[in-house]
């Protein structure tokens, strides 16, 4: 009957509570949470490959070509009405059709180059918050730990436990709520750098299809040469 009595007087707290009571760098980390929880968001659904690279629109297109069934204005017009990443590179590569194929290439290398950088538009958000959540994390241990030192140093606190804890707590929960949102941010981070690369690699190896297809060297090993004169 004591130790349950005992046992019933402890004071508990919910997580809530404990967090508001933990000073101040928990703020900062739950409003760096919600800034990545609203980025990953956002970059799963800009970065689904139907998005980027629909297939059936990219197979249509370079089989119409290749069977020369499109010339360069519908080509063009078709790229246009289609808003994938991948038809803005086709667009720039038909742009240069019957050029050489160093032409076609760089035009679309150059549109690549842009398309890379908007797959990659806000990533670094998500790895700023992955290196300072620690970093806030960090200075809430510190703060926590002068704030229990402080109550040894007085002499009030001689005898009074509950007195150390309330800075021994907001020291753990600043590293802990640190860790928690940093390790989520940074692998968010990797998956979203390698499915970009891989895009990018894809967005490349089509472009390079179309510039066997378009090119003045391409063109002219398609073009027939005509009926072989006779013996």
């Amino acid at each position: 009957m004591l130790v349950a009595e005992a046992t019933s007087e402890i004071p508990t707290q919910s997580l809530l509570e404990m967090g508001l009571a933990s000073g101040l760098t928990l703020w900062p980390i739950g409003l760096a949470s919600f800034i990545m929880l609203v980025v990953v968001f956002e970059r799963l659904v800009s970065l689904r490959r139907g998005r980027v690279l629909p297939g059936p629109f990219i197979h249509c297109f370079l089989s119409q070509v290749a069977d020369r069934s499109m010339d360069r204005t519908e080509a063009l017009e078709y790229c246009e009405d289609d808003p994938s990443h991948m038809a803005r590179v086709f667009a720039a590569g038909v742009r240069k059709w019957g050029k050489p194929a160093v032409e076609v290439e760089q035009a679309i290398l150059d549109e690549g180059e842009r398309t890379a950088s908007v797959l990659r538009k806000h990533l670094r958000v998500i790895n700023g918050v992955a290196t300072v959540c620690p970093l806030l994390g960090l200075l809430g241990t510190v703060c926590g730990m002068m704030k229990a030192f402080n109550a040894i140093a007085g002499s009030s606190a001689m005898g009074r436990p509950e007195l150390l804890a309330g800075g021994i707590s907001e020291a753990l929960l600043s590293t802990a709520a640190g860790l928690f949102v940093a390790i989520p941010a940074l692998i968010f981070y990797l998956f979203f750098v390698g499915r970009v690369d891989a895009l990018v690699m894809d967005i490349d190896g089509y472009g390079q299809d179309l510039v066997q297809l378009i090119s003045s060297e391409g063109t002219a090993a398609q073009r027939p040469t005509g009926k072989k004169k006779a013996a």
